[in-house]
Order: structure tokens, then sequence, then C-alpha cells
């Protein structure tokens, strides 16, 4: 049986791609990935040329069944979604089932990922992290679920857009103005910034500026994790 790699790739600076992650596209028959266009760009800085399959969340289930036909026939495929590890509030789950349900050796190439990147400069005490990723956009179901991660006494990491990242700041200091928040903004990028503080603090830092661009990921601590632990 043929093998699947799963490739993380960078979520900003390419000097973050592994040598690992290089060598698994050159080796490979086939890569799929989200966006094709996004990946060519990719390839072609480092002088890589391989046939491309799309595999994004909208046609996932209909791309697996094409991917595990190339897996069928011998070859191997890696996987690479926009940016950072697959299947983290990207595609990818479904083809890594679909590969292993029907015999193929699915096999991680880790790296980079915005979820590990911010929780490394966080400073939390946090024992226990929950991933959430990207809360629904609708107000009701958003509130709803921060509160309930904000009851668990677990820190927490969220992905947000430019356009509402203030209403989530809003939305958590509203729900516990004290806790410790840390946010990443286009974080190994060019204009990568880190702001942290209380939920209020860091609110007000953005809710003054007149125009925010780039992509967040926002950590958010446990109820005693602001300060030091227990002895």
């Amino acid at each position: 049986m043929s093998e699947l790699y799963i490739v993380a790739t960078p979520i900003g600076n390419l000097g973050d791609i592994t040598y690992r992650a290089l060598e698994t596209f050159k080796t490979v028959d086939v890569i799929a990935c989200e966006d094709t266009r996004h990946t060519l760009q990719l390839l072609t800085h480092f002088g890589i040329r391989k046939p491309l399959v799309s595999c994004r969340a909208r046609n996932e289930e209909e791309a697996s069944k094409r991917v595990l036909e190339i897996l069928k026939k011998g070859q191997k495929v890696a996987y690479a979604s926009d940016a950072g590890t697959p299947a983290l509030s990207d595609p990818g789950s479904v083809l890594v089932r679909a590969a292993r349900d029907a015999g193929h050796a699915v096999i991680p190439i880790p790296g980079a990922s915005a979820f590990a990147t911010l929780l490394s400069v966080a400073g939390g005490y946090d024992k226990s992290v929950v991933f959430e990723g990207f809360l629904s956009p609708r107000p009701g179901r958003r509130r709803g679920r921060l509160r309930e991660l904000a009851e668990t006494g677990f820190g927490f990491v969220l992905y947000e857009s430019p356009f509402r990242i203030v209403k989530l700041l809003t939305e958590l200091a509203e729900i516990d103005g004290e806790r410790m928040v840390v946010v990443g903004r286009e974080l190994t990028k060019l204009y990568e910034e880190i702001v942290s503080g209380t939920a209020i603090e860091v609110r007000d830092s953005f809710a003054d500026r007149e125009k925010i661009l780039g992509e967040f990921s926002v950590y958010v601590s446990g109820k005693k994790s602001s300060t030091c632990p227990d002895e």
C-alpha cells in the first residue's frame, strides 16, 4: 500500500518550511492541496514541480476519492493546506480517515502551526489548553461558546478574522475583563505583532485603531493562569 504524507507548511515566513517537508514534496508523485494556486506559489519558490490535486473543504469528500485512486496505483501523495498544519481549522481530516480506512499509511510531516506558535509566546500557566479554532459567526452561538470555554477553567486558543476581532475581544472583556489574553496578529510575517494584557486592555488596544488588517490567533488564559500556579 502506498503512503499519504500530511505536510505542514509555513504560516507566513517561508523560511519556516522544514527540510523534511521539502524532501517529501520532491519525492512524492502527486501533491494534493487546499488551494492549487497557493501551493503552486510555494513549490515554485523552492523550485519544485509536481502534479497538483485540489482538496479543499468544499470538495474534500469527492477529492479524497480521487486521491485514494492515486494511492491505489502505488503512487505516493502529499497533502498540504494553505498554511500551517492540515486538519487544524483546515481541511485534511476527511482525507486522513479515508486513506487510513483504505489501508494506506498516513505519515505526519510536522512543522508550523499558528496554535503552537502563539502558545510558545503566551506565557500562560495552563496545564490544559483547548484548541477551538474559529467560532461561529453567529453572535448568539459565538457568545454562548465563549462563556462555555471560559467556565471550563482551561486556557483556550481561537482564530479570528480582522472583521470580527474587536467584537470577539469585546465579548471576552464582558465575560471576564481580568482574564489574561494574548493576541498574535500576522504571526511570522513582516508585520507580526503580539499584544498581551487583560481582556479589557487588549480590547481597548484594538478598538482604538482606525484600521485592522491581518490574521489573528487569540490565547485566553484559564481562570487562575494569569498568576503563578499554586505551590
